[in-house]
């Protein structure tokens, strides 16, 4: 028997904070142009989701095309056991690109990894034939404008899951890209590893090489801390996890010439727990299986002209462990290439206005020129439609005054997201607007390392109420602090104007200052006392701090947990732009 539902369910979902109105070009905790959140709210709202159910007699898959397309659920029937951990809320955490990381399912990511779309809708398609019932999930994204399909599918007696995944490029440049497979599964301390011999990189608080047969962790009690495992030559391409107290488990295998990434991620039991906990209801963990077609997450590859690339990988639900060795590659009778889907740009309200003025723009109708986004919009021109740039240009001649302006702020946010800041520049000195001064003094100091310059780009701001918000207050501190000492009245100026707001990023530049003032026991009590969200892969709190130590000849912390941040080595293609 193969069917397939659709429906919608309610879901706890906790809002996210935007980061505010300077758009994520050249923002190390972002990626242009897609909006970046600050800050997950405590209490969760409703939100309905669509959901997409298919099933033989074997198994029952649940995707939902709301969560970036994301498996829900792999649920195994005969032995009535779900082998995937789902949190049953949408509580999104602080991890690269947008900081709106939320776990559990199976998440494809690309171009970058995590996606920037797994808590977005994307387009679907549900196709049947008299072998099989696909699932495609997928869209154009943003950044670049390429395309990515992940294509789930089920046959009348699969006792697995085939995911195809299908990227093209079809722009005439090359661009970079990086793609993986994340499975959550439920962790709990007797969950075993069942994982290929052969060296392994660990990437903990240092990366190094292991053996997997005589150094590796065999179950999820072995691993105190949080880890991340890489294979680098395993001796089969199988690989999964089993938890005997639940009798689930997940097995993954693939074609190693085309997917030959394995990875393993575990919180481990004890201190990093934590971070599980936080996008959960309960508090139960998980750990994550990842497989993908680079050999690890250090690296990206570049994605030709015009060029297309796809790959297969299986997933085994199981109700009792199995020799990885003994599970063999399937070959499932798939539909062509061809008819796989490549779908176009997937939220409206993303790329409507955009799409608008390249129309009018093409039929030279300069009454077609749509109304700029307004000064209180973080709608920001999409670095993905190639030929924008002229279109962006033309409305600016076309238009006066504060319009002008704002069409202005788009061409400049537009050219540096597509990598040419130093023309941006050029063009944001043009506007009035106060976010294009905002965007002018960031690319001055992380760009053209020029500190001076990017203060006074922040003393042009006019608005009283955007040269307050959190965000410009931060990156306009950053620009100060990179004059030295002659700046400290100003910045305190500026940090007292807002020290009212319980804002954990305005805290850390609180303590900052505090440092560069030489009140370094008054910045330690500022970081102590400030209750900071989890962030991955950061480390600018952690630094301070050990300076601070420092400066005071204390004993270094081992890890200063309330800081927020993890211990990880600094390791991984994540971040686009270092910190200052």
């Amino acid at each position: 028997m193969l069917a397939f539902a659709e429906t919608i369910e309610m879901l706890l979902t906790h809002p996210l904070v935007p980061a505010g109105p300077i758009p994520t070009v050249h923002d190390p905790n972002g990626i242009y142009p897609y909006e970046s959140y600050c800050e997950t709210s405590r209490r969760p709202v409703l939100k309905r989701y669509r959901m997409v159910s298919i099933e033989n007699d074997c198994i029952r898959v649940k995707i939902c095309p709301d969560l970036g397309g994301r498996v829900c659920s792999l649920f195994l029937k005969e032995k009535g056991v779900e082998t995937l951990y789902f949190p049953h809320v949408i509580r999104p955490v602080r991890i690269l690109p947008r900081q709106s990381f939320t776990g559990g399912g199976i998440e494809l990511s690309f171009p970058i990894s995590h996606s920037p779309v797994e808590t977005a809708p994307v387009l679907y398609e549900i196709t049947r034939d008299h072998k099989r019932i696909y699932v495609s999930c997928g869209e154009k994204e943003l950044r670049f404008g390429m395309q990515w399909t992940v294509e789930y599918s089920l046959g009348e007696s699969d006792d697995f899951l085939t995911q195809r995944t299908v990227f093209f490029n079809p722009d005439s440049e090359a661009h970079p890209w990086m793609s993986w497979s994340n499975a959550g599964v439920p962790a709990r301390p007797d969950t075993e590893f069942h994982f290929p011999l052969g060296p392994v990189l660990v990437h903990d608080c240092e990366v190094r090489n292991i053996d997997w047969k005589n150094e590796g962790p065999r179950r999820q009690s072995d691993l105190r801390r949080m880890t991340g495992f890489f294979w680098k030559k395993p001796d089969c391409c199988a690989f999964g996890v089993f938890t005997p107290s639940l009798n689930a488990g997940l097995y993954h295998v693939a074609d190693p010439c085309h997917v030959p990434g394995i990875k393993l991620w575990s919180d481990g039991i004890g201190r990093d727990e934590e971070w599980v906990s936080q996008y959960t209801l309960d508090g139960k963990q998980c750990l994550e299986i990842q497989a993908g077609p680079l050999v690890d997450q250090s690296v990206k590859d570049a994605l030709g002209p015009g060029r297309l690339r796809h790959h297969v990988e299986f997933w085994f639900p199981s109700g009792a462990p199995r020799d990885i060795r003994e599970i063999e590659l399937p070959r499932p009778s798939l539909r062509t290439l061809a008819a796989v889907p490549l779908f176009g740009w997937a939220r409206n309200e993303d790329v409507n206005l955009w799409l608008r003025l390249a129309s009018a723009h093409k039929a030279g109708d300069s009454s077609r020129i749509p109304k700029a986004p307004d000064i209180d919009s973080n709608c920001w021109a999409i670095s993905g439609i190639s030929g924008l740039g002229d279109a962006l240009a033309w409305a600016a001649e076309s238009g006066e005054g504060t319009e002008r302006d704002r069409w202005l702020f788009q061409y400049g946010s537009w050219l540096a997201g597509r990598g040419e800041p130093d023309p941006a520049l050029k063009v944001l000195a043009l506007s009035g607007d106060d976010r294009a001064h905002a965007l002018s003094g960031r690319l001055c100091l992380m760009h053209q390392r020029d500190p001076h310059a990017a203060a006074n780009c922040f003393r042009a701001i006019e608005s009283e109420a955007i040269a307050l918000h959190p965000q410009i207050v931060i990156e306009r501190d950053k620009a100060l602090a990179a004059l030295g000492r002659a700046s400290l009245d100003e910045r305190k100026c500026w940090l007292d104007a807002v020290s009212a707001l319980e804002d954990e990023w305005v805290a850390e530049r609180r303590a900052t200052l505090l440092h560069d003032s030489g009140d370094s026991q008054g910045a330690m009590n500022v970081l102590r006392n400030t209750r900071f969200q989890l962030v991955h892969q950061r480390y600018e709190r952690t630094r301070l701090w050990r300076q601070l130590e420092a400066r005071l000849g204390l004993q270094p912390e081992k890890f200063p947990a309330w800081l927020g941040e993890d211990d990880l080595a600094e390791f991984g293609a994540y971040r686009e732009h270092p910190e200052v």
